[in-house]
């Protein structure tokens, strides 16, 4: 679901800071998918884009809030689990006042015991 591009970006990032002698801590800004329209003007707001494929199959669900939930749990989660796996320190939730999305992400991302 999650190609390796969209997720490694940071990891390019870190390592051109790394390049130029930073050595500071980046944690990966991560805001939940909760509808579609927030995700665009968010990102528009901070100069960053959506990838064209979840544009997509967000507009593609309309206005089943059903699936666009499960749509972006899944994408974040496995987003969120991939970085942390590959060696982000932490990770910022951008929470938009949605804790419970960010609750289920880290609830899928942690280990079970």
């Amino acid at each position: 679901m999650l190609s390796t591009s969209k997720w490694r970006a940071y990891f390019a990032f870190v390592d051109a800071v790394r390049a130029r002698g930073i050595d500071a801590p980046i944690v990966p800004g991560v805001m939940p998918i909760q509808a579609y329209f927030k995700v665009a003007r968010f990102a528009e707001a901070c100069g960053a884009e959506v990838p064209r494929w979840v544009a997509r199959r967000m507009e593609g669900y309309g206005d089943d809030t059903a699936s666009v939930r499960a749509f972006g749990l899944d994408l974040v989660s496995t987003m969120c689990d991939r970085l942390l796996a590959s060696g982000a320190p932490s990770i910022h939730f951008y929470t938009l006042n949605q804790a419970d999305l960010c609750h289920e992400i880290i609830r899928r991302i942690q280990p079970s015991s």
